[in-house]
């Protein structure tokens, strides 16, 4: 052995030897017993950040263990498509080659975004070899694989034919900047600074008026009514009447509806039912109709004067001047309020009415809450089961389509007649499905559709296979409790609804690593670690030790380069001692223990110390 630990000289080579040996390799073994996880894919385009490469030590360490141990044990990898930021790449890609994505088409766009996979598709893998993951290599999976686009089909139509997916005209968060439908829990939430404006709306043909307040006052262009609570005894006089929309013009009614509450701001609410999803409840039950007014750019639509094809926010700005000018406006608070944003883009996200494709989620909500409660699922640390429940129960309809080319597209057919076709089969050379022509949906699935089939899609599902039958359902799942919504949800229930079975037995989530400050690591704030960088200069036993020591589940930890060196200099210590070991023995020296050979006191003791963390390190 060299007298100095470099680890590059050797990390690599020693990778290298367990690969081409086959030694991640498993298969179905009838006489031994099998252990399963499967890797929460990355972005196929992503690199390898701190949280991939904490969450997967996490997972080698599992299952090096659970091989050593004599199961059969299967560890998955592979990566996701991740429709909206690989599109927002490719479409960044064209742009600086002065194209559109309109121009190219989709045929050609989709050429595109295949040759960008390719390109970038095998970074994080080779990345994740760096650091010395165990994973089944043999078992490689991408969700846009033959076999995954299969199972999405048979489970889009299956959840159609169960009356689970509809289509609709519905609110949902729309994201200005990839042009797209996102869910729910694809928004994330910042307190913000922000005003309120108090604005005056002025009874048909008098000089009375009440004053409401919004943070929004751009919308009011989509105003259709003003509601007030039917409880409110200052209001009883006037429901029915006609207002007058400032600047607009439009008459529309005063309308008593519960959902007012009457303690909050005025008592009096706009209902601008295109533009909020609380509005459009409102509007429904009161047949108000649908007014448009923010168009898929988030810029005003044509019909309003200078207001017109301009920013939500220069539209804002300019409208408060007119309403002040015009003694409509009549003051200003400062607030501090929730303000929701893409998660993929980063950008604001619009309330906007929409047709959609949507999954029905009350009984499949329901599937994921037994699944907890029968214990059948338990949650590492066990205080994210509040999270895990909450969210549950105040789930809304998921909407699945995406106004992307990028990623699953809908299985849905539309005949020249207007009638809707659900298959798993594509159409014949001349479009035609069972000699009918027809025209496929534009839209994608969301990418969170196709990845909660995936601990079973990844295993061949829906074609029976000796190895699905052996490795599902799957014992662990180890991921970060910020996908909890995203991914972790959807996988217990896709999975019961299809096969029957929970698809994990335990999920143990990891907490965030942020910098020493405790800030989250971003590009913005320039404080991201790379962690490849870590392993050239520490190596990556160092990177490893440091991830899993003072480390608890779900708990956030910082990053410290001295906890680094100190890793290091303890691999080092290790490299040493073996070093000193080998130095003080002869080759010849018969070094075979059994139990016949006479052991001196310190060698018994040297043993009981080893047995003692063997039999603690089991039991934990």
């Amino acid at each position: 052995m060299d007298t100095k630990y470099n680890p590059s000289e050797f990390e690599n080579e020693i990778y290298k030897k367990w690969e081409d040996g086959g030694y991640f390799h498993a298969d179905v073994i009838k006489d031994k017993k099998p252990f399963t996880i499967v890797m929460p894919p990355p972005n196929v385009t992503g690199q390898l950040h701190l949280g991939h490469a904490l969450n997967n030590t996490i997972q080698d360490i599992i299952i090096r263990y659970k091989r050593m141990a004599g199961f059969e044990a299967l560890w998955i990898p592979g990566t996701d498509h991740a429709s909206i930021s690989t599109e927002a790449k490719v479409v960044n890609k064209i742009r600086s080659q002065g194209h559109t994505k309109k121009e190219l088409g989709r045929e050609k766009f989709l050429e595109e975004a295949w040759a960008w996979t390719d390109e970038y598709g095998g970074t994080i893998k080779k990345q994740l070899r760096t650091i010395g993951v165990s994973c089944d290599w043999d078992a490689d999976s991408f969700t846009m694989d033959e076999n995954l686009t299969r199972a999405v089909k048979h489970v889009f139509k299956k959840m159609y034919d169960d009356g689970l997916i509809y289509q609709g005209d519905r609110i949902i968060n729309w994201d200005p900047e990839a042009e797209t439908a996102i869910s729910d829990a694809e928004v994330y939430h910042v307190e913000k600074e922000g005003n309120l404006w108090y604005i005056k709306y002025f009874f048909e043909d008098s000089d009375e008026y009440i004053t409401i307040a919004t943070t929004r006052p751009e919308t009011m262009f989509g105003d259709l009514a003003v509601a007030v609570n039917p409880e409110d005894p200052r209001f009883k006089d006037k429901i029915g009447k006609n207002l007058v929309l400032p600047i607009i013009g439009r008459k529309i009614p005063l309308i008593e509806d519960s959902y007012v509450d009457m303690e909050y701001g005025t008592g009096c609410v706009k209902i601008t039912p295109s533009h909020d999803p609380n509005d459009f409840e409102v509007g429904a039950r009161h047949n108000l109709g649908q007014c448009i007014v923010i168009d898929s750019k988030a810029h005003v639509v044509e019909g309003y004067g200078k207001y017109s094809g301009l920013d939500r926010y220069e539209a804002r700005k300019l409208l408060v001047e007119q309403l002040e000018d015009e003694g409509y406006l009549e003051k200003i608070e400062t607030l501090t309020h929730a303000v929701g944003y893409s998660e993929r883009t980063n950008v604001v996200i619009e309330p906007l009415i929409s047709k959609q494709w949507f999954v029905k989620m009350d009984r499949l909500a329901q599937l994921a809450i037994d699944a907890y409660r029968s214990e059948e699922l338990e949650l590492i640390p066990d205080s994210l089961g509040k999270t895990y429940m909450n969210w549950l129960n105040n789930i809304r309809d998921w909407t699945i389509s995406r106004q992307l080319w990028w990623g699953h597209r809908l299985p849905v057919y539309y005949t020249d007649d207007g009638e809707i076709i659900v298959s798993e089969e594509d159409p014949d050379e001349e479009g035609k499905l069972n000699g009918v022509h027809v025209t496929q949906e534009e839209d994608t699935l969301d990418t969170w559709f196709s990845s909660a089939l995936w601990p079973f899609a990844t295993l061949g599902w829906p074609i029976e296979n000796e190895k699905l039958d052996y490795f599902f359902p799957t014992d662990i799942l180890v991921t970060g409790y910020d996908i909890i919504f995203f991914w972790v949800i959807r996988m217990v229930f896709a999975s019961i609804y299809t096969t029957g079975k929970v698809p994990f037995n335990h999920v143990l989530f990891t907490g965030l690593i942020r910098d020493p400050q405790g800030r989250k690591m971003s590009k913005s704030l320039g404080n991201g670690v790379d962690p490849i960088d870590v392993v050239n200069q520490y190596g990556a036993d160092a990177l490893r030790f440091t991830l899993i020591t003072g480390n608890s589940p779900g708990n956030d930890m910082r990053y410290d380069e001295n906890r680094i060196i100190a890793s290091r200099n303890f691999a080092n210590k290790l490299w040493n001692a073996t070093r000193f070991v080998l130095m003080n023995i002869d080759e010849d020296d018969d070094l075979v223990f059994d139990d016949n050979t006479e052991l001196a006191l310190e060698d018994k003791w040297i043993l009981k110390r080893l047995n003692n963390v063997i039999e603690e390190v089991s039991r934990n």
